[in-house]
């Protein structure tokens, strides 16, 4: 095999279709764009638009609320914090703080703070502090025999109260 005899595995490579080159190439003159008109002209964005009319999503009623600033927390589940201190990674006997919970690898980050669902089962007996808790999940924690401390979110400013 000689450097002028390689080619590339057949149908590997297309040519690329040129617009506007002529009659004889089939997308000539307009280029498949049609005749005049904003859709056959460059830079054109018509997501939305109609035509001058009230487009619909600016014609139908706004509902609800949007919180401008919301708390987001890093969520965990019972099952996963029992798979963890089977694993040995949590020490049960040792209160169970978020830090601890960053150090373990449970958590990627706090966020604005941690909060503990009920989804899974909790065997070990765990002293756990967290910022926040559903119901199901203090109750699960005190049926296991352990205790569940909430903080509750951290105040941004004492002044707005």
């Amino acid at each position: 095999m000689k450097l002028h005899e390689l080619r590339d595995n057949p149908g590997a490579t297309h040519t690329k279709k040129r617009v506007g080159r002529g009659p004889g190439s089939g997308k000539g003159k307009m280029g498949g764009r049609g005749i005049k008109g904003q859709k056959s002209r460059s830079g054109v964005a018509i997501n939305g638009y109609e035509g001058g009319q009230m487009p619909l999503y600016q014609r139908l009623p706004k509902r609800g609320f949007n919180v401008p600033n919301p708390k987001k927390y890093a969520v965990i589940n019972l099952g996963i914090l029992q798979k963890f201190v089977d694993a040995k990674k949590i020490d049960a006997k040792k209160a169970v703080t978020e830090d601890v919970l960053l150090e373990a690898g449970i958590i990627r980050r706090k966020l604005d703070g941690v909060r503990v669902l009920a989804k899974g089962d909790l065997k070990a007996k765990l002293d756990l502090t967290v910022t926040g808790a559903s119901k199901a999940a203090v109750a699960a924690v005190e049926a296991a025999g352990g205790k569940l401390t909430v903080t509750g979110p951290a105040k941004e400013d004492a002044a707005a109260e």
